[in-house]
């Protein structure tokens, strides 16, 4: 129930329109139960009386009050409408926002397909269940409660028909609820792999025909799509007994109703008038409980989309900025004292150990290990993209933990492992390092990531579209525009994560020397090349988490075992294919 009144609270200034909505419901709902009453007093009075003049203003109450609920039942769908797809897109919006909010923390926690799911098919259950079930939610009950109320007014002792019917069909409504409710749940998570199965496909199209896999993508994709065949076979198979139960408890207390009905009237106990409303409202009842249970089956699905959505929306956020955050970073110097780092509280083992290091403010810092050495984890801890477990992380001679989110991720640039290009132009995706940027500005950080090298040949320059996920440009003009893009941000500390992996030796070498001429920002390297680190004022080496050694090029080769086998490994070639060969 609290998550129920969490998700209606993002009705917000759809409120109104929600309450403009159930009233005019109740309205056209009244108006249509005194219709039955207008038609007996036809039949018992004006018939029986040949009573034309009776008869014609009968019928004349009965069309205005026809008419007066069409055009209520008109403006309740307009007032539902805005007050559902309204809920919708507010919905969405939260979701989004929390996302955004989200550390990696946080996001490791929720698969990407999942996440896609709870801000689309998710919300899209809710709005279906709220503009389907709005309406009988309101009149169910209202037509219930007043077809009772002149049943029982009309004859007390026809009504009491109902008082066996009823709770029988209530039982078996009940008890379909309940079976079909968990099976909800299990639906939507059977939703998310079959989303999972289809982004991984697309995102890999290219190395599914490369590799000629399609028809074992086919099969993996049938597989998932045969599961959720079944899993909504199984759930509607029963959820659809629902209609069934309802009109035979419908049809059996009309039998009945004319049944005893027909008895009382030879019997000269009942009216023929009387027995016909008597009739229409055993119909408005019934029907008012048939939209009673589809609200039950309604409600019953979207219960599992609201606990998704309030798992997204409840995520207590990990990383969030000090009430009295610092909001300026003063230099570049970084240091590690004493800091250990695991992802997962509860986690056997810690991906770094006792990690003690000092960058001084405007150096150039390289680092080197093995897969899995920790690397990429020590480098994600400076922007505070993660907490340290233990220990302290400090940049401009303040603990990260002091800053304001905002202040300290601007003045850390970091070019990820995986390179990450948006939908859109050159120029909109070196915005995302300064909005403000002038066109000299993106230009002068393109030819510094020797992005010009090949932005002259692209059609349009800064405006070519690179397409979705950047798929118009190489791996290697990848990494350079992602390098463009941060530098454009003017960082105290710039991280490249393997960040020049996909680009020939002698662009590498080009980019280290424009590197090397920025001043008052510390560089910090990743690289699996000895030689794009080896000029660095010190390089650390990184083994199973832990610091193996630290010094410069010189002082590794002499001292390091580790740098050594990695160097040589690089420099090494066998004798029949040195010449011509690279080095």
């Amino acid at each position: 129930m609290h998550e129920i009144r969490r998700i209606l609270g993002y009705l917000g200034p759809y409120k109104l329109d929600a309450a403009a909505g159930m009233l005019l419901v109740v309205v056209e709902s009244s108006l249509e139960m005194i219709i039955p009453l207008l038609m007996a007093d036809i039949i018992d009075v004006g018939v029986a009386n040949r009573d034309l003049a009776y008869i014609f203003n009968q019928g004349v109450l009965m069309v205005i009050c026809a008419l007066a609920a069409l055009a209520t039942g008109l403006g309740y769908a307009r007032f539902a409408a805005r007050a559902t797809y309204g809920l919708g897109a507010r919905l969405r919006e939260a979701e989004f926002a929390c996302v955004q909010r989200y550390s990696f923390e946080n996001l490791d926690r929720f698969e990407t397909s999942s996440l896609v799911t709870r801000m689309t098919t998710d919300v899209t259950v809710i709005q279906n269940a709220l503009n389907a079930g709005f309406r009988p939610l309101v009149r169910g009950p209202v037509m219930l409660l007043i077809g009772f109320t002149f049943a029982f007014w009309l004859n007390t002792e026809l009504a009491l028909v109902f008082v066996f019917v009823v709770p029988a069909m209530a039982v078996a409504v009940a008890a379909i609820t309940r079976y079909v409710g968990p099976r909800y749940a299990i639906l939507q998570k059977t939703v998310d792999k079959l989303n999972d199965v289809v982004q991984e496909m697309l995102t890999a199209v290219r190395a599914v025909k490369a590799y000629v896999r399609g028809d074992y993508e086919c099969e993996v994709f049938a597989k998932v799509n045969e599961g959720l065949a079944q899993t909504s076979e199984r759930t509607f198979r029963v959820a659809v007994l629902n209609m069934p139960v309802l009109y035979t408890s419908l049809y059996t207390a009309t039998t009945l109703i004319m049944w005893f009905g027909g008895q009382m009237i030879t019997a000269g106990g009942l009216q023929v008038g009387e027995l016909t409303g008597f009739l229409s409202y055993v119909m408005q009842i019934m029907n008012s409980l048939l939209m009673i249970s589809n609200v039950f089956l309604l409600l019953t699905r979207s219960l599992a989309s609201i606990h998704r959505i309030a798992e997204v929306l409840d995520e207590q956020v990990t990383l969030e900025s000090p009430a009295d955050a610092v909001d300026e970073v003063a230099t570049g110097e970084v240091v590690f004292e004493d800091v250990s780092f695991k992802y997962r509280a509860d986690a056997g083992e810690n991906v770094l150990e006792h990690i003690s290091l000092s960058f001084p403010a405007g150096s150039t810092v390289g680092i080197l290990g093995g897969t899995g050495s920790g690397k990429s984890t020590l480098v994600q801890l400076i922007p505070r993209l993660y907490d340290a477990s233990e220990g302290r992380v400090l940049v401009g001679g303040r603990d990260v933990r002091d800053y304001d989110l905002k202040a300290l991720r601007d003045a850390v640039a970091i070019v990820l492992q995986k390179n990450v290009l948006f939908t859109g132009t050159v120029r909109e995706n070196l915005a995302w390092g300064d909005a403000d940027a002038t066109d000299e500005e993106m230009l002068a950080a393109c030819r510094a990531a020797r992005v010009d090298e090949f932005l002259d040949r692209l059609p349009g320059g800064l405006d070519y579209d690179l397409g979705q996920g950047g798929v118009n440009v190489s791996g290697g003009q990848k990494q350079r525009l992602c390098i463009a893009r941060a530098l454009l941000k003017h960082p105290r500390v710039i991280i490249f994560d393997d960040s020049t992996s996909a680009v020939d030796m002698t662009t590498d070498a080009q980019i280290r020397a424009a590197l090397a001429e920025l001043t008052g920002v510390t560089k910090i390297i990743i690289a699996q090349r000895v030689a794009s680190v080896e000029h660095a004022d010190q390089i650390v080496v990184l083994d199973d988490g832990r610091v193996s050694a630290v010094g410069t090029h010189d002082e590794l080769m002499r001292e390091s075992a580790i740098y050594r086998e990695i160097y040589t490994s690089q420099i090494y070639a066998p004798e029949g294919e040195q010449e011509g060969g690279e080095r």
